[in-house]
């Protein structure tokens, strides 16, 4: 059999190819340039809240929106140093990161324990609010926190 057997295998091996933030270092590193990329579901974000200038795709379309060669590539995504990815709890972000190195984004990466980490560290959040936080247009359109 090839490759990890188990879900928790697969995450492991997922997560030794990352050099996974910290919190407070992802957000550290977003003043030199990483994009931070919330890809938790809306209702994730309408309950728990967002971190300002988070850009949010949700994970089903981020491979079309973050890959080099994506016909539908993010211009936002630029030549940042890296794009950071945050979840709910950093499992979710850990799989979707490696996804992204093995599609060529050499600065994939994920926040260690997600959103929640994120404000278990007393980084700044704040309510999710309807009228600037909905997506605008077809799904997928990029929205900044």
């Amino acid at each position: 059999m090839s490759g990890p057997a188990t879900l928790a295998e697969h995450l492991a091996a997922a997560r030794a190819r990352l050099q996974r933030l910290e919190p407070a270092a992802a957000a550290i590193a977003t003043t030199r340039g990483a994009v931070l990329v919330d890809i938790r579901s809306s209702d994730q974000r309408r309950r728990d809240g967002v971190v300002d200038g988070a850009i949010w795709y949700p994970r089903n379309v981020l491979e079309w929106r973050a890959a080099p060669d994506a016909e539908l590539r993010d211009p936002a995504f630029g030549d940042a140093p890296s794009l950071v990815l945050m979840c709910a709890e950093g499992f979710q972000s850990s799989l979707a990161a490696a996804t992204l190195l093995d599609l060529g984004v050499a600065g994939a990466t994920d926040v260690v324990d997600g959103f929640a980490g994120w404000r278990a560290a007393g980084l700044p959040v704040r309510p999710f609010d309807e009228a600037r936080d909905l997506l605008q247009g077809s799904p997928g359109a990029p929205r900044r926190s």
